[in-house]
């Protein structure tokens, strides 16, 4: 006997799937395998583990994954208010809390076990760092609470390159911290230029960060302020020898373009909205092809461990 499915069911069904995929947002699991992959491809120095690469860009996609599933039942009162983030499945009803949270529980469990099979102890407690610091701290507290929780939510978001990086390396040196550090920093213009063209948004929904609980004015400031900070950050990678001179010439130029276009900002008549979504534009630009960038132009060097760790 030959069941046929119906083509309404099969609609339903392809809805369905596409509500699971859509919490755990693309767009930055997307963003963070480009990181992962220049931190792997940078301490790998061209001897490449494919199982490894694959195992470790899957199981922290995974992670990642599971994290932005559990951050939209944390804020699904917020995303309630905002225009941006009402359609999403969970506000709209049709996914529900339970599902969501049992669905990113579950992509969690097998992140972190893919993960610990196959990666080593350092990358397992970086990516178990910024799971914590995002779902825990930020997600739960810091983003309803605090201006400083871009600050804390920065750490999160630098956590993958150190990831791909550490899985190779499996010690903690001066690459690693660099790129903590070079991730961190660049977060904060990058995310402040969000909240300047969705602070509409962020204010329907009482959100403190900084351009709703400081005014635009010190977001621009901090705008200008922290990119050439990132900038000596970035140059660090190729000063420590960890890069050459492909990387640093990038760098330079690609901080100097996300530079002026942030003193853009102090123009007259300009809108601000518009500006802001420029400046998001070019983080967006500057980090893809600093990622891209060290994945190519390593150095075949042997670091020196700062922090070892014995699996």
């Amino acid at each position: 006997m030959i069941t046929y499915v119906s083509q309404p069911n099969i609609m339903q069904l392809k809805s369905v799937l596409q509500a699971y995929i859509q919490v755990t947002k693309p767009g930055i699991i997307i963003g963070n395998l480009i990181s992962v992959a220049g931190g792997f491809f940078m301490a790998a120095r061209g001897e490449i583990d494919y199982l490894l690469l694959i195992c470790t860009t899957v199981g922290l996609s995974l992670v990642v994954a599971s994290g932005c599933a559990i951050n939209n039942c944390i804020d699904r009162d917020i995303d309630a208010l905002m225009q941006r983030t009402r359609i999403r499945v969970i506000v709209t009803g049709q996914l529900s809390v339970y599902a969501v949270l049992l669905f990113g529980i579950t992509l969690g469990l097998l992140g972190f076990t893919m993960l610990a099979l196959f990666t080593n102890s350092v990358a397992l407690t970086f990516a178990a760092i910024g799971y914590v610091v995002y779902v825990g701290l930020y997600s739960l507290y810091m983003k309803r609470h605090s201006v400083y929780g871009t600050l804390v939510g920065s750490i999160s978001g630098a956590v993958p390159p150190v990831v791909g990086y550490c899985a190779v390396t499996a010690q903690v040196d001066t690459a690693a911290l660099i790129l903590l550090l070079m991730f961190s920093l660049w977060q904060m213009p990058h995310s402040y230029a969000i909240a300047i063209f969705r602070y509409k948004d962020y204010a329907a929904a009482n959100i403190p960060v900084l351009p709703v609980a400081q005014g635009i004015a010190k977001a621009k400031l901090h705008i200008v302020l922290y990119i050439p900070v990132f900038a000596v950050a970035s140059v660090l990678l190729p000063l420590a020898g960890y890069t050459g001179w492909v990387f640093m010439t990038v760098a330079c130029i690609t901080s100097f373009l996300w530079l002026v276009m942030a003193l853009l900002g102090y123009r007259q008549e300009i809108n601000v909205s518009s500006w802001a979504r420029r400046v998001f534009i070019i983080s967006i630009i500057t980090i893809t092809a600093l990622s891209v960038t060290m994945s190519l132009d390593f150095q075949a060097i042997q670091p020196a461990p700062l922090i070892s760790f014995i699996d």
